[in-house]
């Protein structure tokens, strides 16, 4: 059974798939505020046929090239009044694929039930599939976070912390280590049907970056293509702090820290930061850290355990019985 789908317009389908599809709207631009209530995609290959029983006619309509192969086989009247049943159905959309020329019978129903009409040239199985996960995105929940995001070794990591702390100075000395930038500033969350988190950036903001004194930048420019990423799974979080030397925190590492976010556990580790400290080398290190753990590599803890054997052995050496 499909998930219900809150909002999503067709409009909203068309910006977020556009791009990836090759989508354009031929037709009913006047109506892409339409909803489309279910996320995944429908062959209406039956109710072509005039069968409506179990139709799905909250989804978003392919026609490919066994639809478009079937209507043209059809007498122009029959065709048009297949059409007619299919497009009272409330539908949201119908999209062509293969780049298939729009037919006068699905122009005319397409005004006639306010239904809009887009088309795309990638064959139809492909369509489907990037249309899928295109809808799994715009109805999966999701958060704005205040924090910068960046690729370190292929670990998420988003600095957060006040304004003022350094989150961008950090984040630009890991880019110069060679590392990748997601998001400045304002990070945008997504949590998927696997529930992992993504994070990536508004596309107003994407690949820039404020550097206070020096304003506003473009990091590829600066640093080249390899120094942005437009998404990237969250696996920790930096919280930056000031510093104060009256508090002393987790020194060992055995305390481990998380945050819920969208109702998962993310790694948390708090960094003090202080004059003269290099924290894109702290931040790296923790990255590499987070990453070790993943591998089952735990060294706080194993130093700890090497801890409590050394003391076992001194007190064996020092019992009465030795």
């Amino acid at each position: 059974m499909a998930n219900k789908v809150n909002g999503v317009t067709v409009g909203d389908f068309l910006e977020q798939a556009g791009a990836a599809t090759e989508l354009s709207l031929i037709s009913g631009k006047e109506y892409i505020g339409n909803v489309i209530l279910e996320e995944a995609i429908n062959r209406p290959g039956l109710a072509l046929a005039d069968f409506f029983q179990y139709f799905a006619n909250k989804r978003i309509q392919v026609f490919g090239l066994a639809e478009m192969t079937y209507l043209k086989s059809l007498p122009q009247q029959e065709r048009a009044l297949r059409l007619e049943h299919l497009f009272q159905q409330n539908i949201p959309c119908v999209i062509l694929t293969r780049n298939r020329n729009i037919i006068p019978e699905i122009e005319v129903v397409s005004e006639k039930y306010r239904v809009p009409v887009l088309s795309s040239p990638l064959i139809t199985n492909r369509f489907i599939n990037m249309a899928t996960l295109a809808m799994e995105t715009l109805v999966a929940p999701s958060m704005k976070f205040s924090g910068t995001m960046l690729d370190v070794m292929g670990i998420g990591v988003l600095i957060e912390g006040p304004p003022g702390i350094g989150k961008s100075e950090a984040a630009l000395g890991l880019i110069e280590r060679g590392f990748s930038l997601v998001a400045d500033d304002l990070t945008i969350i997504h949590r998927d049907s696997l529930s992992l988190l993504t994070c990536t950036s508004s596309e107003l903001t994407r690949f820039h970056m404020e550097i206070r004194g020096l304003g506003i930048i473009h990091v590829p420019s600066i640093f080249g293509m390899a120094s942005v990423s437009l998404e990237k799974r969250l696996d920790m979080i930096v919280s930056l702090y000031p510093a104060d030397p009256s508090k002393e925190g987790d020194r060992s590492g055995l305390s481990k820290k998380t945050r819920k976010v969208l109702d998962i556990d993310v790694s948390l580790v708090e960094l003090p930061v202080a004059p003269g400290r290099d924290m894109a080398g702290v931040i790296e290190v923790a990255a590499m850290n987070q990453k070790l753990s993943y591998l089952g590599h735990e060294a706080a803890k194993e130093f700890d355990q090497h801890v409590i054997r050394s003391l076992q052995k001194r007190r064996m050496r020092n019992s009465p019985q030795h």
